[in-house]
C-alpha cells in the first residue's frame, strides 16, 4: 500500500508538470499578447513604449527563462501579478474560490442525492411506468443543453416571481442567498444527475441478475436488504467513478453557468483571462484547477477500496 502511494502521488506531480508545460506552450501560441491588447485598444503605437511595457512584464525573455521564472515563483509561493489588475494573482483568485466550491459542491450533492435514489427506483421497479417515466427524465437531462436549460430557469422565476436574484449585490434576505446558489446548482446539477442515474440503474440491474443475488432472495432475505444491502454496495463502484468524474468537470467547467447567472467564479474569469492574456491568472488558475482534479481522482482511487473489500493495493 505505501509503494502504490508513492507512485501514485509521483504520477499526480508528473502529471501536474506535463500539464504547466502545455498550458504555458498553449498560451503562447495564441497570436499577440496582454501589450499588443493594450496598444490596440489604446491606438498607442509608439515602439519604445512597447518594448518597455514588454520588459517590465518579463515578456522580453526566452521562453524558458518565463516557465523557470513561472514555476520558481509558484513553488516559493509568488504566484506573480495580474497584468491587467495589477493586483496579486492570489489576491484575484482567492475571493472567487468559495464561489465556484460553493456552486460546485451544491451541484454535486443535488446530482447524487436525485440521481443514486431514483436510478435504484428505477432499476428496482423496471419496465413499470415510474421506470419509463424516469427513464424519459434522464434522457431529458442528458439532452437539454446547460444554457438554455439556464435561460429557461430564468425567465421562468422572472415570469413566477417577477425577479430572480443574482451576483449584482449582497444578498438582502435569506431566500436571495439560497437561491443564489441552490437554482444555478439545480441547472447544473440536473445533466449530472441524469447520468449518474442511468448508470446506477443500469449497474443495478446488471447486480441483481447475479447468482449471490438469487441466494439471498432463496434464503429469505428482504426486498429492501437484498436491493440496498446487497445490490446497491456492489453497483456502486462504477456511479463512484462518474461522481468523480463529475466532480473533476465542475471544478472547471461551470463556464456557462456562471455566465447565464451572472455568478463571479473562477471559471467565468478563466475565460475573461485568457481573452486578455492575463497570463499569470490564467497558468496559475488552470494548475488550481488541475490539481483538484488529480485529487479527486486520487481520492476516488482510495474509495474503491472502502467500498469493496476484494480491492487491495499491493506493494
Amino acid at each position: 500500500m505505501g509503494f502504490y502511494l508513492i507512485r501514485r502521488l509521483g504520477l499526480m506531480v508528473l502529471t501536474l508538470f506535463g500539464i504547466s508545460i502545455i498550458i504555458f506552450a498553449l498560451l503562447r501560441l495564441v497570436p499577440g499578447n496582454i501589450v499588443d491588447i493594450l496598444f490596440d485598444s489604446a491606438g498607442m503605437v509608439n515602439p519604445a513604449d512597447k518594448v518597455r511595457i514588454e520588459q517590465e512584464l518579463g515578456l522580453d525573455k526566452s521562453l524558458p527563462v518565463q516557465y523557470g521564472r513561472w514555476i520558481g515563483g509558484m513553488l516559493s509561493g509568488d504566484l506573480g501579478f495580474s497584468y491587467v489588475s495589477e493586483k496579486s494573482t492570489w489576491d484575484e483568485i482567492a475571493p472567487r474560490i468559495p464561489v465556484s466550491a460553493r456552486l460546485a459542491a451544491t451541484a454535486l450533492l443535488f446530482a447524487v442525492l436525485i440521481g443514486v435514489p431514483l436510478g435504484v427506483i428505477s432499476a428496482v421497479r423496471q419496465n413499470t411506468w415510474i421506470d419509463y417515466a424516469l427513464r424519459v427524465l434522464s434522457l431529458s437531462g442528458l439532452s437539454l443543453p446547460s444554457f438554455w436549460l439556464g435561460l429557461l430557469v430564468l425567465m421562468a422565476f422572472v415570469a413566477a416571481f417577477g425577479s430572480m436574484p443574482i451576483y449584482t449585490q449582497a444578498p438582502q434576505s435569506l431566500t436571495d442567498a439560497v437561491l443564489l446558489v441552490l437554482v444555478p446548482a439545480a441547472t447544473v446539477g440536473f445533466r449530472s444527475s441524469a447520468l449518474i442515474m442511468r448508470l446506477t440503474r443500469s449497474s443495478m440491474l446488471e447486480i441483481l441478475r447475479q447468482d449471490f443475488v438469487r441466494t439471498a432472495r432463496a434464503k429469505g432475505a428482504s426486498a429492501n436488504a437484498v436491493n440496498y444491502g446487497h445490490a446497491l454496495r456492489n453497483a456502486l463502484l462504477p456511479v463512484v467513478t462518474v461522481i468523480g468524474i463529475e466532480a473533476a468537470f465542475l471544478a472547471g467547467g461551470l463556464i456557462v453557468t456562471e455566465t447565464v447567472f451572472n455568478i463571479p467564479g473562477l471559471a467565468r474569469f478563466l475565460v475573461e483571462s485568457i481573452r486578455n492574456r492575463d497570463y499569470p491568472i490564467v497558468q496559475n488558475l488552470v494548475m488550481l484547477i488541475a490539481c483538484v482534479v488529480v485529487t479527486i481522482n486520487f481520492l476516488v482511487d482510495m474509495l474503491y477500496a472502502a467500498l469493496d473489500p476484494r480491492i487491495r493495493y499491493s506493494d
